[in-house]
């Protein structure tokens, strides 16, 4: 799932593959990469081979390939970091599912979708021999959709890397020369799927009090109004920056299993506007001001109200570096490697 522009589940995957094998130089790792290999990864290349899967994510050689490859590299143990799960290869299996929201969504995500869960997902997970996912939000979602109990499943939440801190005066300039952006500008990060509910900013978008930067991807600046400005790439050693120069993140999301972008957000000293649903709550852990994903109005006071007060703006960003500390990218990792010793036992 390594490929375009990484979301969650790829920075997961990538994370762990930087972090876990200096924690243990016992084991060899590999990784499964995209048919045509990785992109250029930067700080997040992975210390150890990829071997490029004969076939792409979710598509229909997709099974079939990975019980291929799996069974000419006789993984010890083969960790799926997403619901893309080997069903045909019957070896030692660790899988991280990050939430429900395809069967939760159906109708959003379609037929097909909920038919690889069933057929695929669904037998694949109840053999494994540990299952881990990100937030007891979606632990609790996924058992009850899945039917595997939730005591299955081990909550691992997912880590902030040290380069997610404040940036200084001039990485703020420099980055605002670099993408075109504003001296002042609310940030928000996303893609066009109805569950990250970006279209409540692109109504508001006129009403904020500054400017609206999106990440999102290509496609979305067709609904979103000038003077929104739209990102469809950002280079990965300018992502901390990109957060950090923001007044404030605006995630609006109605379903997230977890929702990293709050945490490196505030690991970055920029203050974070959530909506009051899925993970997010638990992630934000109270360091965020939560908001009715579906309240326009709540949105546009709550980011007036951050922009002219400072002193509130100080409380939130206290709060949220303090609450992004508490995650690590080392600590995931080193419970996700006392769950490959307990399968390999």
């Amino acid at each position: 799932m390594v490929s375009g522009r990484l979301h969650g589940i790829a920075r997961y995957a990538l994370e762990l593959g930087r972090v876990l094998p200096s924690l243990a130089p016992d084991l060899a790792f590999e990784g499964l990469g995209p048919p045509g290999g990785l992109p250029d990864l930067g700080p997040l290349a992975p210390a150890f081979p990829v071997h490029p899967a004969p076939a792409g994510f979710l598509s229909p050689l997709e099974q079939p390939a990975l019980a291929a490859v799996l069974r000419r590299l006789r993984p010890a143990v083969f960790h799926a970091t997403s619901f893309s799960v080997p069903r045909l290869w019957r070896g030692p299996l660790v899988a991280t599912l990050h939430d429900a929201a395809h069967l939760v969504r159906s109708a959003e995500f379609g037929q097909l979708t909920a038919l690889y869960y069933r057929w695929v997902v669904q037998p694949t997970v109840q053999r494994a021999r540990a299952l881990l996912t990100v937030s007891e939000f979606a632990r609790g979602e996924l058992a009850s959709r899945l039917g595997v109990p939730e005591s299955r499943w081990s909550v691992v939440p997912p880590g902030v890397d040290a380069r997610f801190r404040p940036p200084s005066a001039e990485e703020r300039l420099q980055l605002r020369a670099r993408l075109g952006l504003p001296a002042r500008f609310l940030l928000a990060v996303g893609n066009p799927k109805p569950h990250k509910n970006i279209a409540l900013l692109a109504r508001i978008a006129t009403r904020l009090p500054l400017p609206l930067v999106l990440l999102a991807g290509e496609g979305v600046e067709r609904i979103f109004p000038r003077p929104t400005r739209v990102l469809s790439e950002v280079d990965e050693a300018h992502l901390p920056a990109l957060y950090g120069s923001a007044e404030a993140l605006l995630l609006p999301s109605r379903h997230e299993g977890f929702g990293l972008p709050a945490l490196e957000a505030m690991a970055t000293g920029t203050p974070v506007l959530a909506a009051s649903a899925g993970a997010l709550p638990e992630v934000t852990g109270g360091a965020a001001e939560l908001l009715d994903p579906d309240d326009p109005e709540a949105w546009i006071a709550a980011s007036k109200a951050l922009v002219a007060t400072p002193l509130l703006r100080s409380r939130w960003v206290s709060a949220g570096r303090e609450r992004a500390r508490a995650f690590t990218w080392e600590r995931c990792a080193r419970h996700t490697l006392a769950v490959y010793r307990s399968a390999l036992a």
